[in-house]
């Protein structure tokens, strides 16, 4: 075959996916959730384009990501553009450009979506759907809980039990003064920004590959340990330090509204991005078949100053649709797949789809959602092809209920008819 004649493939892009009917069903569920459960919080939804410049991540998201991690090209006027691989740096770059105009505080939500080059596997895609909600402009641990709060209460919302997830909290301040306290204490292990993410990026995969971190650990000082950073740790865990004091009172706080599933990992959770300047958390499934990381955020109160403005506090979190998605098929908490069209209408002849047509124009202004026959199929293969669908009624419109003007719609799962 000539390459002229070569049949193109019906597979998408690597890493990305289609949906079909059935499964943007599922997505539009997912979405449907978590638009109702943010803005029953009182957060208004915001949105902005695909297209940044790739310094925006360069600058806060880090080198490796831009660089490794993201599609960043050079457009037809020599600019650098990255296809955004996340929503934090565009919704602070958004509210520093109106911070005036704006009024602060806000909630803000959007449902990007991102773009990452990385390997694909479970949970992880090359594009994917994410709700971002995030508060500016108030640094109180109040604030801190009211978004584990709406975290929470989303899953819950999706049926979620507490023993299906655990809220594992902890704060980027608190890890950044016990590696200052780690690097005064260890000779030859400066206080670099190297060393610190090197460290960092150990503690976060301590939980998930202990025998790759005690392997790794000691390459970046031989006295280095999980024993050591215990000690050191634990030394740290009084109320004098103020990051922890903080972490105490945000979940007896989260307690006091009922959310008991949470606790302290303070050297297990860490969070890519370098942008976090305070409390960090992340929600976890419990279910052995599908323990993982599901979605997290934190507080991050110097991203504003980025964009030479003065600082705003902020706090939010991201929410993957695949990760959820996996996360309601694992517990059984994906709804039966219902169709949104309310009623077929078979017809018994091509010569009635006309009067077909009518009759579903009065259907639709009363609010129904209605399809109409138009092949030549049987009224019996008429009729299965809407339950196949989901359709949960028929009515069938033949030369006397034409002539009359009186319709029966028809349960396809009991049998009983109705007039219209």
């Amino acid at each position: 075959m000539s390459e002229k004649a070569k049949k193109l493939s019906t597979e998408p892009y690597k890493g990305v996916r289609d949906f079909f009917p059935e499964d943007m069903a599922v997505q539009n569920y997912i979405f449907g959730v978590w638009r109702k459960t943010a803005e029953s919080f009182g957060y208004e939804e915001y949105g902005a384009s695909v297209l940044e410049p790739a310094e925006l991540y360069r600058a806060k998201s880090g080198e490796e990501i831009v660089n490794e991690q993201t599609y960043t090209f050079t457009d037809r006027g020599d600019r650098e553009v990255t296809l955004r691989p996340e929503m934090t740096p565009t919704v602070a770059r958004m509210v520093s450009a109106k911070r005036r105009e704006l009024g602060l505080p806000l909630r803000w939500y959007s449902i990007p979506n991102l773009f990452r080059y990385e390997q694909p596997q479970r949970g992880r895609v090359r594009e994917h759907w994410q709700l971002n909600v995030d508060l500016f402009g108030a640094d109180s641990p109040e604030a801190d809980a009211e978004i584990v709060i709406l975290a929470s209460r989303i899953m819950e919302t999706f049926g979620a039990k507490d023993s299906d997830f655990t809220i594992k909290i902890s704060s980027r301040a608190w890890l950044d003064k016990l590696f200052d306290d780690i690097s005064a204490d260890l000779e030859g292990f400066d206080a670099t920004f190297d060393n610190k993410n090197a460290l960092l990026k150990l503690l976060d995969v301590k939980a998930k590959d202990p025998d790759r971190f005690d392997r790794e650990i000691v390459k970046l000082h031989p006295k280095l340990s999980g024993d050591f950073i215990a000690r050191k740790s634990k030394a740290l865990q009084t109320s004098e330090e103020k990051s922890y004091a903080d972490l105490e009172k945000l979940v007896a706080t989260l307690g006091n509204m009922g959310i008991k599933n949470v606790e302290l990992a303070l050297t297990e959770i860490v969070r890519g991005f370098d942008y976090y300047t305070g409390m960090i958390f992340e929600i976890f499934d419990t279910d052995p078949s599908n323990r993982r990381s599901l979605f997290g955020g934190g507080r991050y109160d110097d991203l504003t100053s980025l964009f030479g403005g003065e600082r705003i506090p902020a706090v939010g979190f991201g929410m993957g649709d695949l990760p959820v998605k996996n996360f309601l098929e694992t517990h059984g908490l994906l709804p039966a797949p219902k169709s949104r069209t309310d009623i077929h209408v078979c017809t018994t002849s091509s010569e009635l789809v006309a009067k077909a047509e009518e009759l579903a124009t009065k259907l639709r202004a009363k609010g129904m959602n209605v399809s109409v026959n138009l092949t030549s199929k049987k009224i019996g293969d008429q009729i299965a092809w809407a339950d196949k669908r989901g359709i949960p009624k028929v009515v069938v419109v033949g030369e006397e209920e034409a002539k009359t003007g009186k319709y029966k719609a028809k349960e396809l799962a009991t049998g009983a008819e109705a007039p219209l």
